[in-house]
This record gives structure tokens, C-alpha cells and sequence, in this order.
């Protein structure tokens, strides 16, 4: 009974071990989790990442962004570094009626550390522009671990078939609009959990005090169904005559909320955790604020909703800690 007992025990191992293989050899490269999408929409364009680069672990994912995949803005991961490039549309491209010629043309996540035993996403939010249907975009990506690098960059030309590639770019097929569809733009998420290029709102938050420091103008962004990463503002205004400092932040609404800091030089947007906190000069105003000082929540555990709210506890080095509650606003901010 014994050996028939393990023989069935090695045989479902057997069996597993060439399902998992077959499955990993049917998705080895980098793909995009859904293949398609329609004309003039705003979608979420989530890479797949399958493997590390010959065993080793995958420590920067840089992708290139095609003409008509325009407003980028890239998902955070937590523990990797952002970088978006900027530069210049080929064509000009209509953004709620301002004429846009330059934007997002590359995403890099750079200094991770994902295991090749590990698969892991990279999304980005974008809009279909301008392309028609039956239009395949191309994504190429590199693919960095340490000192080896991987190019899923071939493109196979019209009318071949891309299945021969050895390292093919992932693709996304452009299909006509249904005749009631409509564009997400009313909902368009988040660029770096809504960092970037917005001007920040004026939420009716409510003013707290702890100690020398007035914490008012709470707010957060609303988000996409799914997407398990936000943001957060405030303002801290220190009355006292000693510095103070912002140490961290928790909320029972993530599994994370880390302070973040984005700096745009030379084109290229950077965005890094503090995680020494932030100081708050004496007589000063700190302002966290969409494009510079943010919160980053991470793991969120439903998507912010606009009319909620979203309590926060700030720890701070002298005014110890401080309950605030963010008001969840349009991710247009209006």
C-alpha cells in the first residue's frame, strides 16, 4: 500500500512538473497580459514577466512606448526605482482639448530584484491614439539582470509570422471601438498613484494639531478597479522654533504607505522612496502635493473611491502620532 502510495505521489509530481513546463514554455517570453485594445481608449497595459535572464534575477525592466500609446504614466512597484523619459510625439495628439506634443516615450523600473523563480507585472497606463484597427503597437523591452541583458525587440514584418521570433517584442492589436463603447479617460486612474502632471485639488479636509505642527488639506486620488497602488497629500505647517520630522505613515486601507519623492531633470521623471522620513523646518510648510512629495500606498485593499475616505496615522519625531482622514477626490482632481 506504501509504495503504491508514493509511485501515485511521484507520478502526480511527474504530471504537474510537465504541465508547469509545458505551460511556461507556452508563455516564455514577455507578453501582455490582454492583447488587445480599442481605438481612442485609455487602458491599463500590464506586462507579463515570465523568468529571470538565464536564472538570474531581473534587476531593471526598461520599455519603450510606440507612436499612438500617448499620456503614459507608469504603475509604481514597491522596492524598484521610477524613471519615465520624456520627449516628442511624432504627431500631435488632443488631450481634453489641449494640443499635446511631447510625453511619456519610455518607462524604466530599475533596481529590483526579481527572482527567476518569481513572475511579476509592470503596468502602465496609457491611451490608444490615433491607430487604426487591426494595427498591431510594438513595446520593445529590455530586460536587465546585473551584467546580462535580454532584447524582446524583434517585430516580424507585415504579413509573417511572429511565432518563428526567438526574442519578439509584446504586441498590442489595435481592434475598432464598439458603437457604445466609450473611453476611460473620465476614470483614467493614476499616473504614479496620480503624482504627475496634475495641479493638486483643494480638498475641505480637516486641520489637525499635534504639538507645533497644523496637518490640513488631506486628500487622495480615486483609483482603478484593481489596481493595487495610490496616492496621498497633505500639508504640515511646523508653528514651533525646532525642526520636526514626518518618520512614517500607516493605514488600515493598505498593506504599505511608504513617503515617496518625485524629481523631474534633464527629461527624466525619478521618483524614490524616503525612508528617512521628511523634515519639517521650523516655521516652515511642507506640502505633499501631486508631482513632488507624495504618499504611496501599496497593497491597497479596495480601490479609493471618490467621497470616501482614507485614514492615515502620521508619526512624527517630536509630535508623535496623529490620526488624519483623506478625502477621496476624482482622479481628475477636479
Amino acid at each position: 500500500m506504501k509504495t503504491i502510495k508514493t509511485q501515485t505521489i511521484k507520478t502526480l509530481g511527474l504530471i504537474a512538473l510537465f504541465s508547469a513546463t509545458a505551460a511556461a514554455g507556452a508563455e516564455a517570453h514577455v507578453t501582455f497580459l490582454d492583447k488587445q485594445a480599442t481605438q481612442e481608449s485609455t487602458i491599463l497595459a500590464t506586462l507579463q514577466l515570465p523568468h529571470g535572464c538565464d536564472g538570474k534575477a531581473t534587476t531593471e525592466v526598461r520599455v519603450k512606448l510606440p507612436e499612438g500609446f500617448v499620456f503614459a504614466k507608469p504603475q509604481p512597484k514597491a522596492g524598484w526605482e521610477l524613471e519615465v523619459i520624456k520627449g516628442d510625439y511624432q504627431k500631435t495628439y488632443d488631450n481634453h482639448g489641449d494640443k499635446v506634443k511631447t510625453g511619456a516615450i519610455e518607462i524604466r523600473w530599475k533596481n529590483g530584484n526579481l527572482s527567476d523563480d518569481f513572475y511579476d507585472t509592470f503596468v502602465i497606463q496609457g491611451k490608444v491614439s490615433g491607430v487604426e484597427a487591426g494595427t498591431s503597437l510594438a513595446f520593445p523591452v529590455m530586460q536587465m539582470c546585473g551584467d546580462t541583458v535580454t532584447a524582446w525587440d524583434q517585430v516580424a514584418p507585415a504579413g509573417s509570422d511572429a511565432h518563428g521570433l526567438k526574442s519578439p517584442a509584446p504586441l498590442l492589436k489595435i481592434v475598432a471601438s464598439e458603437e457604445h463603447g466609450h473611453d476611460h479617460d473620465d476614470m483614467a486612474g493614476m499616473d504614479m498613484s496620480g503624482m504627475a502632471g496634475m495641479a493638486a485639488a483643494a480638498p475641505a479636509g480637516e486641520t489637525v494639531k499635534a504639538g507645533d505642527l497644523e496637518i490640513s488639506g488631506g486628500f487622495a486620488k480615486a483609483m482603478l478597479p484593481g489596481q493595487p497602488v495610490g496616492g496621498g497629500f497633505f500639508t504640515v505647517k511646523n508653528n514651533g522654533h525646532a525642526e520636526d520630522r514626518l518618520i512614517s505613515v500607516t493605514s488600515p486601507a493598505a498593506g504599505e504607505v511608504q513617503i515617496h519623492e518625485m524629481v523631474t531633470k534633464d527629461n527624466v521623471m525619478r521618483m524614490r522612496q524616503l525612508k528617512d522620513g521628511i523634515a519639517i523646518a521650523a516655521g516652515e510648510t511642507l506640502k505633499l502635493e501631486p508631482g513632488n512629495l507624495h504618499l504611496m500606498f501599496q497593497k491597497v485593499k479596495t480601490p479609493f473611491k471618490q467621497g470616501d475616505t482614507v485614514p492615515v496615522t502620521l508619526t512624527f519625531e517630536k509630535a508623535g502620532k496623529v490620526d488624519l482622514a483623506l478625502q477621496v477626490l476624482s482622479a481628475q482632481g477636479k
